[in-house]
C-alpha cells in the first residue's frame, strides 16, 4: 500500500488528481500525462489506501483502474461515490477492454466517463479536463446556493421579532387589559392577530426549509402538556377557521401526561395540519381533531370535508414546494414548503407523519409521536 504525490505549479490551480492502480506501469504513465498539465497527482494502489486518501485531501477526480486486483472495482467506485470527504466522488475508470457491458456496468456504479488503453495523451487530458470542470461548476453553484440560503436565513430572522411583536400588540389590546374596544375594533384587532400569525407561519417555514439544506434543524425536547399544546392551537385556528364558517372540532381520547417533544415545533405541525384542512375544506365544514394514546404512542389525526389528495399525486405532498392540483377553497396562500417541514419534525421526534384519503370524501392526516 503506498500513497505518493507530485507537485507541478501549472494547469488548472493544481487541481488534485487520485490514481487508483496496483500496476505501477500505468499509473506512472498516467502521472506523466496529468502532471504535464499541471495537475497534484496522487497514487493509491488498493481500495483501502484510496479510500483513505479521499476522506483526507480534498480530491477532485479519481482514475480508477478497472483492472484492480483482488477487488470489485465497482463495489470500489460504490464506495467512493458514497460519503467520503466533502462529497462524493467524480469517477473515470480505466480500462484496457472494449467490452460495452463493463462500461455500462462503471456508468451504473457512479462512474462519470471511463479511459480506454492504451492511453492517448490527448484523449486523456481532454476527458480529464471535462470532469474537473464540471466539478469546480458545481462547487461553484453549490457555494452560490449557500450565499443565498444565509440571505433568506438572515432575512427571515429580521422579519421575524417585528411580526411577533405585531402578534404580541394585537393580542394585548384584544385582551382589553389597555381599555375597552368596539366590536368593529375587535374585528380589526382578530385580523391584525390572524395576518401577523401567518407571516410568523410563513417565516418559520423558510428558517426551517434553509436549516434542513444546512442539517440544522434544531429539535429541543422539554416535558410539555399535548393537551395544553393542542386547545391553544385548535383555538388559534377556531378563530381564523370562523371566517369561513367552519368549525374544528375535538374528539380527545386517552392523552397521557407531559411529552418529551419539542413543543413549539409540534405546534407548528398541528397549525400547518389544521390550517391546511381548513384552507381546503369548503365554507361551512367541519374539521375533526381525534387523539388516542395507546400502544406506547400517542396519534393525532385531522380529517376534513375537502376534495381530498388527488389521484396520483400523494407524492407530492411531503416534497419541498410540491402543491397538487387541489386549491384553497378561497383563495389562501400555499408555499408547498409545510408538509414537508412537518415530515422533518416528526422524524426528529422519532414519530412519523401520514395521509390518505377518506372513504366518504375528504383526507385524513396523522401524527404520530413516541409516548415515552
Amino acid at each position: 500500500m503506498s500513497i505518493d504525490s507530485a507537485h507541478p505549479g501549472l494547469g488548472l490551480r493544481n487541481r488534485k488528481i487520485l490514481i487508483v492502480a496496483d500496476d505501477r506501469s500505468k499509473a506512472l504513465r498516467l502521472r506523466e500525462i496529468l502532471t504535464s498539465d499541471g495537475y497534484v497527482v496522487s497514487t493509491a494502489n488498493s481500495e483501502e489506501a484510496a479510500l483513505n486518501h479521499y476522506r483526507k485531501f480534498e480530491t477532485d477526480l479519481v482514475l480508477l483502474d478497472a483492472g484492480l486486483p483482488d477487488s470489485n472495482v465497482f463495489e470500489v467506485c460504490r464506495a467512493l461515490r458514497g460519503p467520503n470527504g466533502a462529497g462524493p466522488a467524480s469517477v473515470i475508470i480505466v480500462t484496457s477492454k472494449s467490452d460495452p457491458e463493463e462500461l455500462v456496468a462503471g456508468m451504473a456504479a457512479g462512474a462519470v466517463d471511463y479511459i480506454p488503453m492504451p492511453f492517448r495523451e490527448k484523449e486523456v487530458l481532454a476527458r480529464v479536463r471535462v470532469h474537473v470542470r464540471n466539478r469546480l461548476r458545481l462547487a461553484e453553484l453549490n457555494k452560490a446556493d449557500k450565499a443565498k440560503d444565509r440571505r433568506l436565513t438572515v432575512t427571515a430572522h429580521d422579519l421575524r421579532n417585528p411580526a411577533t411583536s405585531i402578534r404580541a400588540l394585537a393580542h394585548y389590546l384584544r385582551s382589553g387589559k389597555p381599555g375597552p374596544v368596539s366590536a368593529e375594533q375587535l374585528e380589526t384587532l382578530d385580523t391584525i392577530y390572524e395576518v401577523s400569525e401567518s407571516m410568523l407561519n410563513l417565516i418559520n417555514q423558510l428558517l426551517d426549509a434553509s436549516a434542513r439544506r444546512s442539517a440544522e434543524l434544531d429539535i429541543n425536547p422539554q416535558p410539555t402538556s399535548l393537551a395544553g399544546l393542542l386547545e391553544e392551537t385548535v383555538r388559534l385556528n377556531n378563530a381564523a377557521a370562523a371566517r369561513k364558517g367552519t368549525a374544528i372540532v375535538v374528539r380527545a381520547g386517552v392523552v397521557p401526561g407531559p411529552l418529551t417533544m419539542d413543543g413549539p415545533k409540534i405546534r407548528q405541525v398541528l397549525d400547518n395540519l389544521l390550517g391546511n384542512a381548513v384552507k381546503f375544506s369548503p365554507p361551512g365544514s367541519t374539521v375533526t381533531v381525534e387523539v388516542d394514546g395507546s400502544a406506547g404512542q400517542v396519534s393525532i389525526s385531522v380529517r376534513d370535508q375537502g376534495p381530498g389528495i388527488p389521484e396520483g399525486e400523494h407524492d407530492k405532498l411531503f416534497r419541498d414546494y410540491g402543491r397538487t392540483s387541489a386549491r384553497p377553497t378561497a383563495g389562501e396562500p400555499s408555499t408547498g414548503l409545510g408538509l414537508s417541514i412537518c415530515q422533518e419534525i416528526m422524524l426528529a421526534h422519532k414519530g412519523s407523519i401520514r395521509a390518505e384519503n377518506l372513504p366518504g370524501g375528504g383526507a385524513e392526516f396523522r401524527v404520530t409521536i413516541p409516548a415515552s
